[in-house]
Parts: structure tokens; sequence; C-alpha cells
């Protein structure tokens, strides 16, 4: 039997934190009375049930991949790190219009971090907690040095407008941030995973090969909105207690609560259940963004620190699930 000779292994920094945050919303803001028509339905009754007034889309020349550039490249530029010391560019998303390449990979030339590592991720609304989770850890690693994390989602591209389930809920956007290595903890350890039992729960109606072979419609989004709704409220409550648990701080303790914009019911079930104070602020980008999944948590933070610059240095909760079924969160330092 050979023994082979002992393998040198990299080992990172201690701990890392999020440097700052960039977004990008589609360019068109989309009333509810432009969606009634085709699912019977009414401005009052989206409101009602969703906390939604517009949404943001994208034009038809304007990409996931031009969110997510836009995303990132304020992110770089208002993090204080040259886009060249970039060298690890995640993009979650279920959007890209193609297979491959890589959303990520044309991101980092974009921006101008060739040749940095380069993935896209599909987690659903739970992938930018899952990057997040990816670039601390890749970085504590020693594999990575400065990490961009990108959600960016054009969701208009797989909406059936006559679907009452979730077509009148979904967005168009991207939000970014840039993590990097940090003297004190800035991201907390991430509670996640998935259930796959809860897989028909909302997904795509068709297959691709579907499509090509002529028996089924273009693939667009659905749910069992109940089954969604229950499991979030529910079991995602867990989690984020959880999240909370493992980064050894309280409720109390948080700044800011940023949950995947789902359904404003759902955000305020949570806040409800988790007892945050009044001085917790709380994410509720979906009223005028829309729910633009894996881009949601971003979107929101980013907004709650132009709005509220108090909360800046302060802890964050973030927690993102979807699609899988799958979920992630983890307690953050906000840049």
């Amino acid at each position: 039997m050979i023994s082979p000779a002992p393998l040198t292994q990299t080992t990172g920094v201690a701990h890392t934190r999020i440097y700052a945050y960039g977004a990008a919303r589609g360019e068109l803001l989309v009333d509810n009375n432009a969606l009634v028509g085709p699912i019977d339905s009414s401005d009052e009754w989206i409101r009602q049930r969703t906390g939604i007034i517009t949404r943001t889309r994208a034009e038809a020349g304007t990409s996931a991949l031009d969110l997510a550039t836009d995303a990132a490249a304020e992110a770089i530029a208002s993090s204080g790190v040259a886009p060249e010391d970039i060298d690890l560019v995640i993009v979650a998303t279920i959007s890209n219009p193609q297979q491959t390449p890589s959303i990520s990979a044309v991101v980092a030339d974009r921006v101008g971090a060739n040749p940095a590592a380069a993935y896209d991720l599909n987690a659903a609304c739970a992938g930018f907690s899952y990057g997040v989770a990816q670039a601390d850890a890749s970085i504590r690693a020693g594999i990575a040095r400065y990490a961009v994390v990108v959600g960016a989602e054009k969701l208009s591209d797989v909406v059936d407008p006559t679907d009452r389930s979730i077509s009148f809920l979904l967005g168009d956007g991207a939000g970014a941030v840039v993590v990097g290595p940090s003297d004190t903890p800035g991201i907390g350890p991430t509670i996640w995973g998935s259930d796959g039992s809860k897989a028909d729960a909302v997904g795509m109606d068709h297959t691709l090969i579907e499509f090509r072979d002529g028996v089924a419609a273009w693939p667009t989004l659905r749910q069992e909105g109940p089954t969604v709704f229950r499991w979030a409220v529910w079991e995602m409550v867990k989690v984020a207690r959880q999240a909370l648990e493992a980064a050894g701080v309280e409720a109390s303790d948080l700044s800011a609560f940023v949950p995947h914009q789902a359904n404003m019911r759902i955000i305020d079930e949570f806040a409800k259940q988790l007892k945050l104070p009044d001085t917790v602020v709380i994410g509720r980008d979906i009223e005028t963004t829309g729910n633009t999944s894996a881009a949601s948590i971003p979107l929101a933070t980013h907004r709650l620190l132009q709005e509220h610059p108090e909360i800046s240095g302060g802890l964050a909760l973030q927690i993102g699930f979807g699609a899988g079924l799958v979920f992630g969160a983890q307690v953050v330092v906000l840049p």
C-alpha cells in the first residue's frame, strides 16, 4: 500500500463580515390593477392577501444577468474592495434563461473580477442565505479572500398571467453583497436544510423537455398557497429561533429582521411569533417590489439601510425559504 505524500491544506481568516450592499430593480412599476383581469381579481384582494401595492418588473431587453451585474457593481463600489481583488462570485438564481454558462462567470467578467471562481446556485428563495453561508465558509477556509454574493431574478419570464396562485406576487430585481475578512464575527452560523417531501408545493409546472416535445406549454411558476403559508409560518419560525440561538443572541438584540419577501401576512406573523420589540426594523420591501425570490433579502436590506441608517453596525436576522422546499437563516452584522 502506497503512503501518499502529506498534502498542504489552506486555512483562512477566523471571521468574515458583509462590507456593502448593492441593488437593482426592474425598470417598470406594475400595479395590481394591471394584473387583475386574467385572474378575475381586484386590487383590494391582492393587497389584503399579500400586502403588495406594486411590483418592479424588468423590460423585455433586461435579463437577470443585467440585474445581477448592476447590483454586484454597486456593492463592490460601496465596499472599498478593488474589483480585481474579488476572487469568488456566487449568483443565486432560478431565472437564468440558459442552462449554461452560469450568470456568475459573466458577472465576474463584467465587474472586473475575472478570473474569480464563479458559480450559480439554485436554492430558490433561500438562495441568498445559502450564498452568504458559502462565501463565509470559503473565506474562512482560505480558498477565497473577497466574495460577491448576488441574488438575481427575472421572474416575469416564468409567470403565467392567468395563475391565481403566484403570478401577482412576482417581481424582478437583484441584490448583492461583498463579503470579506473581519476582526470580529460578522456572519453567524447558518441554519439550513430542505424538505423534498414537499417538492410539489411550489416550483415549475412543466419541464423544458415537455416544452421541447410539444406536450406542455412554456414552464411557469405555481404554488399551493395554503401549504406554503402553513410551512413558512409554523416551521420557519423554528428555524429563525435556531439561528438566533446559534449566534448567541436574543430577538431583543436585533436591529433588523429581514425575512424572504414572500407575503406580508407571513412577515407580520413571523414578527409576532418571534416577539420582536418595536426597536427592531422589519424589512417589508414586498409592498413595492414584490416577491423576487433569491433577490428579496438583499433588496429589502439595501432599502432598510437607506431608510434607517441608524441600524448600520447592528445585527440583522435574515431567513429565506422556498421551492425545494429549502430554507436558510443566519444573523449578520449590517455594514
